[in-house]
């Protein structure tokens, strides 16, 4: 299917999502969040992934939200709603993925844009990549899951001063904070990107979601309502093909050949 506002490409079981608005700093619209939910839908319903990459055209990341966009509508706050709402559905969609999303971090990351970040299970980043909350610079508030995921990766504290004074971090920053994985020059970010999805797409796919699962829930279990989720998806592992299949690798010393299953 051809899109207007992104790209999304699927080779060797990886998918590729491109924000594919370079003229406009890749800010979050209307169009392209149905878009996105469509992608979402895709990767749910059948589409052969083992992992998937987020990423922007061009030199910015995400500037976040298309403000110009916004205010040319008739009526603003409808607009908005229906644009949060879907960007909302494709982000869950994707969170419930068994495969791990990748983020490519390049140029900027600003509000929803940082939101895409902290959405991502895994981000590479460049040198020289600035992080910024700036929704209460605009009178607003974050969306995006941004204050579902941030807490999670950085912490209630350092997540209220990036909302609250909305400082621009630099991608070392970051690093130390723990919002992505790992900095690298500017022009290996994509790469770099693409090996460590190559490493995943390789792994055990139901594996994969059910550790992404076991840290979701985790944050809400009581210790013994968690260890009992982590015996049920441990049993699941063994009714599929990658499980046993480890099992057998290691005792003979080989490397496993993961089906994804």
């Amino acid at each position: 299917m051809k899109y207007e506002n992104l790209k999304f490409e699927v080779e060797d079981n990886i998918g590729r999502i491109t924000l594919d608005r370079p003229n406009s700093a890749n800010t979050i619209s209307i169009p392209l969040v149905k878009e996105l939910l469509d992608v979402a839908i895709r990767c749910e319903s059948g589409e052969k992934l083992r992992v998937l990459i987020l990423q922007g055209e061009g030199p910015i990341f995400c500037a976040g939200g298309d403000l110009k966009f916004m205010t040319e509508q008739k009526n603003l706050r409808a607009a908005i709603s229906e644009m949060i709402g879907i960007l909302h559905v494709a982000l869950s969609k994707i969170d419930h993925l068994d495969v791990p999303m990748i983020g490519a971090i390049t140029g900027t990351a600003a509000g929803a844009g940082l939101s895409l970040v902290s959405a991502c299970d895994m981000a590479i980043a460049g040198e020289n990549v600035k992080f910024s909350s700036a929704y209460t610079a605009a009178g607003l508030t974050p969306d995006g899951s941004s204050t579902f995921h941030l807490p999670r990766s950085i912490g209630k504290k350092r997540t209220m001063e990036l909302m609250l004074t909305n400082r621009v971090l630099s991608s070392k920053e970051a690093l130390d904070w723990g919002l992505i994985n790992r900095v690298v020059n500017d022009e290996d970010v994509i790469s770099e990107t693409d090996k460590l999805a190559m490493k995943i797409a390789r792994g055990p796919t139901k594996a994969f979601g059910g550790v992404k699962e076991m840290l979701r829930q985790s944050f809400s279990n009581g210790l013994e309502t968690q260890m009992e989720l982590e015996s049920q998806i441990f049993s699941e592992q063994l009714k599929g093909v990658d499980g046993p299949e480890g099992i057998k690798a290691f005792t003979s010393k080989r490397k496993p050949e993961f089906k994804g299953k």
